[in-house]
């Protein structure tokens, strides 16, 4: 079976056909989905969501270019989170130095606080990071050395340096739709290189439809098209691949249940 390790179905691009676009993500044996948050004053509907489909699971966060929104953010607006069994993870979080630059200060403290709540929870780290390499490089290796944690960089096609860097603090590196544009022969060369235990895919659906269907809204079903590549990359089957990244959601993100 595969895993969309980070997705937004909860999202309004998804209101006039969730249903339709869930039962493509199961005819497609994509069984396991992490609906991720970018608001955290989205829980009460993602909560909800998750409540009622099975294998849909979440995380506590706020993306970076809301964060000036939350001047006196803490982690225990974090924590208090933490033990719902539909929460897996803290974020997304992170650094968007290419749409967001001017809110530079309220993402670097914001993704500290994030950083905070998982070295307090146990919880798995999810990093967005965009135009930042250099100052993600050392906020994660600084805290990491204070306290360790667990994470990983999601959606990743940022620099090489900074994938050894999150490799080198035990991170897992997710490979997006991003890996089948024609233009990413770099990040191919990249993801060649990640060690197999610890590689992830994801969609970030409704963002970065993959090949054959960029430029439309993306879904969980198209996941497999990524893993399709994923496979030609690191030569190996789809199934491999599927079951390969499906162990590896499971090692990173231990509240997830398997037996469903």
């Amino acid at each position: 079976m595969f895993t969309d390790s980070h997705c937004h179905i909860h999202a309004q691009d998804f209101d006039a056909d969730r249903d339709a676009v869930l039962q493509r993500m199961r005819e497609n044996n994509v069984l396991c989905v992490a609906d991720i948050c970018d608001d955290i004053k989205e829980m009460p509907q993602l909560l909800e969501f998750c409540s009622q489909h099975q294998n849909i699971y979440t995380s506590v966060g706020v993306h970076p270019e809301y964060a000036d929104r939350y001047p006196d953010f803490k982690p225990e607006d974090l924590l208090k989170y933490a033990n719902n069994p539909y929460v897996i993870g803290i974020g997304e979080c992170g650094l968007d130095y290419y749409y967001n630059a001017d809110i530079k200060e309220h993402q670097l403290r914001v993704l500290k606080v994030h950083i905070k709540a998982a070295q307090e929870s146990g919880l798995p780290l999810i990093i967005h990071n965009r135009a930042s390499d250099e100052d993600m490089i050392k906020i994660l290796t600084e805290a990491y050395q204070q306290k360790p944690f667990k994470g990983e960089l999601h959606c990743f096609s940022s620099s090489a340096e900074l994938c050894k860097a999150a490799l080198d603090i035990g991170f897992y590196i997710s490979a997006s739709g991003i890996i089948t544009f024609k233009k990413s022969e770099e990040l191919r060369k990249i993801f060649a290189e990640v060690p197999n235990d610890k590689l992830l895919i994801e969609t970030d659906a409704p963002y970065l439809a993959p090949v054959p269907h960029r430029g439309q809204r993306n879904e969980p079903a198209f996941v497999v098209h990524t893993a399709e590549v994923l496979a030609q990359i690191k030569k190996m089957s789809i199934t491999e691949i599927a079951q390969l990244t499906t162990n590896n959601f499971l090692s990173l993100f231990k509240k997830v249940r398997k037996d469903g």
